[in-house]
């Protein structure tokens, strides 16, 4: 199983760390693009490699993901499910998907990956709804 999550290192020689951000996937183009754009500006804000990844119906899946952070020298992988709440893919399909790529990886791997709680589980997730619900209304037309 994946390790639990930790404080992130923010030491300089730890290597290179990495982020996959994991969404459902869609068969609309522009929700899968939407996500790309998402991860490429979260990779911006925290200054670290992001890769977007889909459970189902996008490419690139968790396995390919995982695999191309750990090909591009990555010491760490944080997987980061981008859902709102803990059902099934949340608990079984996507930690089942991340420790079959951790198997693929090899024995020998020096990569730590680890599933990190979804986004829906942030204390802050509060904050942003009620953000949301705070923006006036448009006039009518």
């Amino acid at each position: 199983m994946s390790e639990p999550p930790a404080k992130p290192d923010s030491s300089a020689g730890a290597g290179v760390a990495r982020v996959v951000v994991v969404a459902h996937g869609s068969r609309e183009t522009s929700a899968n693009e939407e996500h790309r754009r998402l991860c490429r500006a979260l990779g911006e804000e925290i200054g670290r490699p992001v890769t977007a990844a889909f459970l189902e119906l996008a490419d690139p899946g968790i396995g390919t993901a995982i695999a191309g952070c750990a090909a591009e020298g990555a010491s760490r992988i944080d997987v980061l499910p981008y859902f709102l709440n803990p059902g099934r893919h949340v608990r079984v399909d996507i930690p089942r998907q991340v420790d079959e790529a951790v198997a693929l990886l090899g024995d020998d791997s020096a990569v730590a990956v680890r599933v990190l709680p979804h986004v829906g589980a942030a204390a802050a997730m509060v904050t942003l709804l009620a953000s949301q619900l705070a923006v006036p209304e448009k006039p009518p037309a």
